[in-house]
């Protein structure tokens, strides 16, 4: 083998995903009494696949309802799932017990939504950020507070926050101590489920602003899960649509909001307000009707009951997902 044959070899060598989510489904049973059994589920994951690769952010967007949050709670295994596999470094955590989980945890961390329930009230800042670092061994003990130091100051809070307790801050600054504890353990992959959307408008810029930084600094891979637009927009590579349970599309960001090819795409980014108002406002198809329980999902493509393109075929058939970098999946992508 010559010198540019092992070249050639090295450059068509397939990169492995950070993460990769194989036909997951977590469904919820649903019971009639106390002793009835379950024959029928809330399907709130319903067959997604998707692949996350080191230092990319995906950001997963949809109403509410649609499944978004309970994807990164599967992923981070405070769900269980129904079925399919959830591979992280290349090692199937699917099934592994919460003895097994324990050194995988120090590796993959959550951002959560509310940023006052996720913190202790009755624990000081500091004792809520070296609780991690004493028990999982992350720094020798005589090391634990200059680390905490080192946490405040890059989320941004001073020295003096470590001695405060949680009700002592704004929102935003909670959510900046919440941020401090998931990069504490050195993640690799953070899931974010929905970390701005309790925040004021002028403090979500702000905390994405933080998140890219530490992207940047410490080489994060993250899932950025939202209901907003804008928010995925700023910071995602690539961006994933659910609806009901489904990744309805996936693409490179700006491709996605240059060209969206379903049509529940198109209709959620005319939704999204111009933040430009001198710009002639354009009619614009809307989204009507409610969305379908995930229960008792509609026959076909679950979004032909809101569809203003549906076609005799989106009732009978379930459209599946392409295979192409931007991927849709439906029987008439809009071209």
């Amino acid at each position: 083998m010559t010198v540019l044959d092992l070249a050639d070899k090295r450059s068509t060598k397939i990169k492995q995903p950070l993460l990769e989510v194989d036909s997951l489904k977590t469904y919820y049973p649903i019971r009639s009494g106390l002793f009835s059994k379950s024959k029928s589920y809330i399907k709130a994951v319903d067959d997604v696949s998707l692949s996350l690769y080191e230092g990319e952010t995906i950001g997963l967007v949809g109403e509410s309802g649609c499944g978004k949050s309970t994807i990164g709670r599967s992923i981070i295994r405070l769900e269980d799932s129904f079925s399919g596999r959830i591979l992280f470094q290349n090692e199937d955590i699917t099934h592994y017990s919460q003895r097994q989980l324990k050194p995988v945890r120090t590796r993959m961390q959550m951002i959560f939504q509310d940023p006052y329930a996720s913190l202790n009230p009755k624990m000081r800042i500091y004792d809520a950020l070296a609780e991690p670092l004493i028990i999982h061994k992350l720094v020798n003990p005589s090391e634990v507070e200059r680390e905490v130091d080192h946490l405040l100051h890059l989320v941004g809070l001073s020295r003096t926050a470590r001695d405060r307790y949680p009700h002592e801050f704004s929102g935003g600054q909670r959510q900046r101590i919440g941020i401090a504890r998931a990069i504490s353990f050195k993640p690799k992959l953070i899931v974010c489920d929905e970390p701005v959307s309790a925040l004021d408008v002028s403090i979500q810029a702000q905390i994405l602003n933080l998140l890219q930084d530490l992207q940047d600094e410490l080489k994060l891979t993250y899932l950025f899960i939202a209901h907003g637009i804008g928010a995925v927009k700023q910071i995602s590579t690539k961006v994933a649509v659910m609806y009901v349970g489904k990744i309805v599309e996936i693409a490179p960001t700006d491709q996605l909001f240059r060209k969206p090819k379903h049509p529940y795409t198109q209709l959620l980014l005319n939704a999204y307000p111009q933040p430009d108002p001198t710009l002639r406002s354009k009619k614009k198809l809307l989204i009507q009707g409610d969305v379908p329980s995930p229960a008792n999902p509609p026959q076909g493509c679950r979004f032909h009951t809101r569809c203003p393109y549906v076609q005799e075929r989106c009732r009978r058939e379930e459209p599946d997902i392409s295979k192409d970098q931007h991927a849709v999946a439906c029987h008439f992508p809009l071209a």
